[in-house]
């Protein structure tokens, strides 16, 4: 304890650092504040129905990712899933299309020219995803709730445009709030964004698992809701560890080179993890398997929509682990490069025992990442899955969602990554870090 009031006294006299962690403060707290601002002509009062939709199943999903400003019919409702998607998009042009190519080996220039093109394919989802859920506000709500339409004469058609608009402007200022974390903050921004609008479903859930416990004690309910809490923090254990876990290849640097012969020499270590893409991926699978249920305008009874919609179904869960897999494969691919990890280790005079340098070298950290990614990559989609299971055993479908899935990986994953940042301006100014053993172990930014 008197470690942590210490720790917290070095955090609050750095100035840089109280700076950044107040300005993090203030933009979360905007975020949170817009939430509850419902779009200008509805009734907040007659949004019960819309709450009741929400409450279970993908949407009780994307509610949660929006901090619940989706059951809000908030101007932030549709929060930075659109900014996700296309994100998705320009990731996979970069394999494809020559063009994206070029821009992600051309360094700074080519990542402003990609963000560029993000935001504007951001916009043109907005305008698919807009209507679609003023169709489901719509459907949910009572006509009586839409006061611009009833009662200042404005037709449906004029009402959505300006709402769609509204949206489009929240979802953008939310960008900016996240790019502003990012550059004067502490972490990254839209990644903060996402994990405070899980953490603050976290209550509510956790409300509704006991009092549907507590009902049923009969049975043994509060038994069985400790156990649920137990398991839960087993499974956040097990998803640090997915993240931190490290298979290290030995390099040998040479110190001295007569000739072609390299004398003495000193041995490291390259890290290779066994998770390197992080949570992108299951936010990627996430993300797409939104889809179906977006263009069916939120209607999960629809063909296709109501199949891929059901969260404990087994072709949802199937699709969901298959894709988890393929994009850690590629946010891999695309995060760790062999061959430039070859060169650079050339350069500097080192080698891996027994491989040759060059080529082979490159070939070889290849090889081992791609084995290290395959157990890891089947991991991280049982973790996405396993709220499916939760349901299944009894869990309500709110708490369900964190066991595991991408509530839980975004936690930790931003928790991790946060923790990291204020761990490395503690100890450049020769403070104590966090954790008294070793370093934290951060994930990078998403």
């Amino acid at each position: 304890m008197r470690k942590s009031i210490e720790t917290l006294k070095n955090i609050w006299n750095i100035e840089d650092l109280r700076q950044r962690i107040l300005i993090t403060i203030l933009f979360v707290a905007i975020y949170r504040f817009g939430s509850y601002v419902v779009l200008p002509g509805i009734n907040p009062a007659m949004l019960t129905q819309l709450h009741q939709q929400t409450s279970e199943g993908l949407l009780a999903l994307l509610n949660m990712f929006s901090g619940g400003a989706f059951g809000n019919a908030s101007i932030f409702a549709l929060g930075v899933m659109p900014y996700i998607s296309a994100s998705i998009v320009i990731q996979l042009l970069g394999i494809f299309v020559p063009y994206f190519r070029k821009l992600q080996m051309e360094g700074e220039s080519g990542r402003r020219k990609m963000n560029q093109y993000t935001r504007f394919l951001t916009i043109a989802i907005i305008c698919i995803q807009g209507p679609a859920y003023m169709a489901n506000l719509h459907q949910q709500i009572d006509a009586t709730a839409f006061v611009a339409v009833n009662q200042l004469g404005w037709s449906n058609f004029w009402f959505n445009l300006v709402s769609t608009f509204i949206l489009l402007g929240g979802t953008m200022f939310v960008m900016w709030l996240g790019e502003r974390i990012t550059d004067r903050g502490i972490g990254n921004g839209i990644s903060l964004i996402i994990m405070v609008g899980i953490i603050a479903r976290l209550p509510f859930a956790f409300l509704a698992e006991f009092l549907e416990k507590w009902s049923a004690n009969a049975g043994g309910g509060l038994l069985i809701f400790i156990v649920e809490i137990v398991i839960l923090f087993f499974v956040f254990v097990a998803g640090i560890a997915l993240l931190q876990a490290v298979r290290k290849v030995p390099v040998q640097y040479a110190k001295r080179v007569i000739g072609n012969k390299q004398y003495g020499g000193v041995r490291q270590y390259i890290p290779m993890k066994l998770n390197a893409a992080g949570v992108m991926p299951i936010i990627f699978a996430q993300a797409l398997m939104l889809f179906p249920l977006i263009f069916s305008r939120f209607d999960a009874t629809r063909g296709f929509a109501a199949t891929m919609s059901n969260y404990t179904g087994f072709w949802y869960n199937f699709t969901f682990a298959i894709l988890v897999v393929l994009f850690t494969y590629f946010y891999t691919a695309v995060t760790v490069n062999p061959t430039m990890m070859a060169e650079d280790m050339r350069k500097n005079g080192g080698f891996i025992p027994g491989v040759k340098p060059g080529k082979k070298t490159a070939e070889y950290l290849d090889t081992v990442m791609s084995r290290v990614t395959l157990p890891g990559s089947i991991f991280l989609a049982l973790i996405a899955i396993l709220p499916a299971f939760a349901m299944l055993c009894g869990v309500n479908n709110q708490f369900a969602s964190f066991y595991g899935g991408t509530s839980l990986l975004i936690l930790v994953g931003v928790v991790l990554d946060t923790l990291q940042q204020i761990e490395s301006h503690l100890l450049m100014r020769h403070y104590d870090g966090l954790m008294k053993t070793g370093r934290l172990k951060g994930r990078s930014g998403m």
